[in-house]
């Protein structure tokens, strides 16, 4: 292959807000939930990350910027999914430019990736969510992975959990599987984009400070020092979580707003549970009613 041949790829993926929380890791290094959790995507022209990336035999290492600065490839998260996607690329051809990558050529081609999010980055609006399957959607494309969506949401979640529920739009339930290797612990749509048209979700940003406990770090706390959720993910979850399919799937507002906050409330009851208590609500958002996971 020459060395002065550069092949590029751009794609958009939304955030998602959840309104059946995920908030606990039975896995820590798979990310395998404790619950099922359901969420909303939001219209990618409003909350979106844009992810470009290349490949050409000049590039001496992977490397990645974020917002414009470069960070670290080097942990688990991102080699999982890096690892994952180029077991499964295959050849590629693209006879405009006369390149032809085979799969073994993938081996020790190396990447750039460059992303942006049009929102703020860690303040609870799902930022490593729509990165990582932004990230994982964009490889596949590039490398011509063969996987469907639910199948590649399956190495989203590896990098973020709810990376796995931003790779289809509308209503997305991550289904937390009982296999030990994850292999049935990924997303599915339960309801399209136009499901319900008259469904219009606001998002206020109160605060676009970095939150100061990590989800990743918060999580790992409440799982080993909270019994309400240990409660919560057996005996409430479940039942909830059918109830907010049937409300999606009638376009019961009434009943889809009462399962949500109620859920929200009860994610921050977790929180509060935890030793020590983690607050990812400010004065500001005391007033109404958050949604972080």
């Amino acid at each position: 292959m020459a060395s002065e041949w550069i092949l590029t790829l751009t794609a958009q993926t939304p955030t998602n807000i959840a309104v059946i929380k995920y908030w606990g890791k039975r896995d820590e290094s798979l990310i395998l939930p404790v619950n099922d959790s359901i969420s909303v995507t939001l219209d990618p022209g409003h909350l979106c990350t844009t992810t470009t990336v290349a490949v050409s035999p000049a590039f001496e290492q992977d490397r990645m910027w974020l917002n414009g600065k470069e960070i670290s490839l080097s942990g688990d998260r991102f080699q999982s999914c890096l690892r994952e996607i180029r077991a499964r690329a295959t050849d590629v051809e693209n006879k405009e430019k006369g390149i032809k990558i085979s799969k073994k050529d993938w081996e020790k081609l190396h990447l750039h990736i460059s992303s942006f999010n049009n929102f703020p980055t860690a303040a609870g609006l799902a930022s490593s969510a729509a990165g990582l399957a932004c990230l994982v959607f964009s490889l596949g494309k590039l490398m011509n992975v063969q996987e469907d969506h639910s199948q590649l949401s399956a190495i989203a979640r590896q990098g973020s959990g709810s990376a796995c529920r931003s790779l289809y739009g509308g209503f997305v339930k991550w289904i937390m599987g009982k296999e030990e290797n994850g292999s049935d612990s990924l997303a599915v749509q339960l309801a399209d984009e136009k499901h319900w048209d008259e469904l219009v979700i606001i998002i206020a940003v109160v605060s676009s400070r970095q939150k100061e406990t990590s989800s990743t770090s918060g999580m790992r706390e409440s799982v080993e020092t909270s019994l309400l959720l240990q409660h919560r993910a057996k005996e409430v979850v479940p039942k909830r979580i059918l109830k907010m399919e049937e409300a999606i799937q009638n376009r019961d507002f009434a009943s889809f707003a009462a399962l949500a906050c109620a859920d929200s409330n009860q994610f921050h009851a977790v929180c509060l549970d935890t030793s020590p208590p983690i607050f990812y609500m400010n004065d500001t958002s005391h007033s109404g009613n958050a949604f972080n996971r």
